[in-house]
């Protein structure tokens, strides 16, 4: 046995046995080191504690620094513990490679440092205090359980070494745990394993291969904190990152691949501020991230990649509240059908669900679907987006299948949707969908978009065809691809809304109700359909095959069904090509605003069709169409004169129609895009008596909105009839 000195400060005297222990003491405490009476074992009192050590199990004695710190090097199958701590509470065992630490002192500077390589070794810990441990380059596999196993429920900080490579990976099986203190057996359920709280730090990298069965890669049971360094789980059994009690990540680069969840903050919540996030999901029914309570990113970078079927990227039991930084989601699962009732209950490939709402105030949601009816936002109660960027691009088809009372239903994918109401009131969000009988924006509730205040943009496509659901020809029904539906209400107060739609643009089952704003509707069957329809103030564009605005109880036939139409104000410029330009099953009111329609050029359709009656009091009415019994104008019992001018001869596309008074003051100019055979109009200055002439050709220099010219000179044109308004509907034959 041989005396040494490590160097100039003299602080502990440490004893090195041969099994690659060596155990540190304060020099100053050390009362007496003497040997038996025999000369066979060592003995060494430290203040009140005495220690003996048969001299076959010691290699030398030497004299050192203090340190705070306990080494751990694994060399194989074996491994050297420098324990500076040995007489203050901290004691450890070894057993091949692998080493179990009791510390029982208060002190919450303790630190362990592990290092070197082994394949078949282990840490463990047992801790009655906080601890830190470091991670410098070590390379652990433990083939029985957890590479690293803190059994400990103090808070502890994980620091990865800054330059160093860590790697950490368990055993397929593990072998039976001892009893805790309760008498359950201990949780060793990952391959880096903690009862509490983990923070990580550090520039370092932790790569874990977790190959345990039914285990995660690294698990906490309380809350896990990481704010720097590199942190990459390869593989695990279940969730490759598990919080028990939340997930906080403030910086830091992670990326994860797992048959389970990515992250999941499980009981508590799971809280993004910064970082870069990389998850790989190939599996069945997983979440990429997960939390039974709020989800919340204000920050960093997240990139989530979700191919399984009926699989989630973001999920929350709660709420998820995007607020900053960027999320890119790629989906490729597809629906599956769960055994429901009589038939089955479609499970689909999400981008986001909040069960509890969700909210996009500030943050880049990016997310792009492929798989069968995937869908991009959903909720189980309201959708709210106020700032930031959401963008979202699906193509997955849908199909039919047997609802849960055995009735032909369809699936198909949707951009945003919600068992709730959904709130756009600002940001800008682009939607597009190509899949078979696709939806833009979904809501079983109200949508209402624009805030009167703050600015939104809203762009939805949808080309998708539709798909049949039962009958035939005329009795055929279908699930078609439209931009935007709200089982209850829709209201649009303000904002940049543009859409282009296989089907409706604009779909409520109760009421649309237009306050402001720019709405664009490019393509569509049937622009604008509700029962009730309000326009009081924006301005509408409507480019439709069927009607351009339909205000119908859904019932059809001839009879006045109570819907309604109505006008206050705004500007509304409507293209029908095949069908009526203003519809209702019902009556229509217009009390002012503009509204210009280019209607179909042959019948049955029309410019204007309405079972009720249609009375106006103010504003600008001008519609081309045809010329036919089914050919109507506003009533006579209007407050406002209109006039039903019509001819048998065709007039063609684009060529000019004016009216002017007596005195040649201009009452309007219009260019109908089709060909037509008549022309409805009506504007405050019509008054009863009035001399109006109507010309057709020539040209004007004013300016064009949707065909109607304001300003300028109409010149050139030819004068078909001059005549007089006689009533409230004047009927003129040119």
């Amino acid at each position: 046995m041989l005396l040494t000195s490590t160097g100039f400060s003299q602080e502990k005297l440490y004893i090195h046995k041969t099994d690659g222990l060596s155990l540190g003491a304060w020099v100053s405490a050390t009362d007496s080191i003497y040997f038996d009476t025999g000369g066979s074992t060592l003995y060494i009192r430290v203040g009140d504690q005495q220690a003996g050590y048969p001299l076959t199990d010691l290699d030398s004695i030497s004299f050192g620094a203090q340190s705070k710190t306990v080494m751990v090097t694994y060399m194989g199958n074996s491994v050297q513990v420098v324990n500076p701590l040995a007489f203050e509470g901290v004691d450890v065992e070894i057993a091949g490679a692998l080493v179990t630490v009791y510390a029982t002192t208060s002190d919450p500077e303790v630190q362990y440092q592990l290092q070197g390589s082994s394949g078949a070794g282990m840490f463990k810990l047992y801790s009655e205090s906080a601890y830190t441990l470091r991670l410098n380059g070590v390379t652990l596999t433990n083939t029985v359980g957890p590479a690293i196993n803190i059994q400990s429920e103090q808070q502890g900080s994980v620091v990865l070494i800054d330059g160093t490579q860590n790697m950490l990976s368990d055993g397929s099986s593990y072998a039976d745990p001892p009893l805790g203190t309760d008498g359950e057996e201990e949780d060793q359920d990952a391959a880096f394993f903690s009862e509490g709280t983990l923070s990580f730090t550090g520039e370092g990298s932790m790569t874990i291969a977790g190959t345990g069965s039914k285990k995660h890669g690294l698990e906490t049971d309380s809350e896990l904190y990481i704010e720097s360094g590199t942190i990459q789980v390869t593989s695990a059994a279940k969730d490759g990152i598990h919080g028990s009690d939340g997930v906080t990540i403030t910086g830091g680069t992670i990326v994860v691949a797992a048959s389970g969840d990515g992250i999941d903050g499980d009981g508590g919540s799971l809280t993004i501020t910064g970082g870069n996030i990389s998850i790989n999901s190939v599996k069945d029914d997983v979440k990429g991230m997960a939390s039974d309570e709020t989800i919340t990113i204000s920050g960093g970078n997240v990139f989530l990649t979700v191919a399984g079927n009926q699989s989630k990227a973001i999920k929350s039991k709660d709420q998820i509240l995007l607020l900053g930084g960027t999320v890119d989601v790629a989906l490729s699962g597809d629906v599956v059908l769960e055994e429901s009732g009589s038939g089955y209950d479609p499970s689909y490939c999400t981008g986001l669900k909040g069960d509890e709402g969700i909210v996009l105030d500030g943050a880049d949601l990016t997310i792009i679907g492929s798989g069968m009816a995937n869908k991009g936002v959903s909720s189980d109660v309201d959708v709210q987006i106020l700032s930031g960027t959401l963008a979202v691009s699906l193509s997955g088809n849908g199909a039919t299948y047997k609802n849960e009372n055995n009735v032909t239903d369809t699936y198909s994918s949707t951009g945003i949707t919600t068992d709730g109401s959904i709130y756009l009131y600002g940001g800008n969000i682009q939607i597009s969908n190509s899949g078979s009988a696709g939806k833009g924006i979904s809501s079983d509730e109200d949508l209402v978009i624009g805030d009167g205040i703050t600015e939104v943009v809203l762009q939805v496509t949808t080309t998708g065809s539709k798909i049949l659901e039962s009958g035939s020809g005329q009795n055929a029904e279908y699930a078609e691809a439209k931009t935007i539906k709200a089982d209850r209400d829709v209201v649009i107060n303000n904002g940049t809304i543009t859409l282009s739609s296989n089907d409706d643009g604009i779909k409520a089952e109760s009421s649309i109700t237009i306050n402001g704003g720019y709405v664009e509707i490019s393509r569509s069957v049937e622009g604008i359909e509700a029962p009730l329809i309000t326009v009081n103030d924006g301005e509408i564009l409507v480019n439709s095959s069927d009607d351009g605005f339909n205000a119908t109880m859904g019932n059809g036939g001839e009879a006045n069904d109570g819907s309604l139409l109505e006008i206050n104000g705004g500007k509304i410029a409507v293209s029908a090509s095949n069908g009526d330009g203003f519809d209702s099953n019902g009556n229509i009111k217009m009390t002012g605003g503009t509204a210009v329609i280019h209607g179909p050029q042959s019948s049955p359709e029309v410019g204007l069709d309405f079972n009720g009656n249609f009375a106006i009091s103010g504003g600008l009415l001008v519609v081309s169409g045809t010329n036919s019994n089914m050919t109507e104008a506003p009533d006579a019992t209007s407050v406002q004169f209109s006039v039903k001018a019509t001819t048998n001869n065709r007039i063609s596309a684009g060529t000019l129609f004016h009216v002017q008074d007596a005195s040649g003051t201009e009452l309007f100019t219009f260019h109908p895009e089709r060909n037509y055979y008549s022309m409805i109009f009506s504007a405050p200055a019509i008054q009863n008596g009035n001399s109006l002439s109507i010309y057709t050709g020539g040209t004007s220099t004013g300016t064009e909105w949707h065909g109607l010219y304001t300003g300028g000179t109409y010149s050139g044109g030819s004068l078909k009839k001059t005549f007089t308004i006689t009533g409230k509907l004047t009927n003129v034959s040119f």
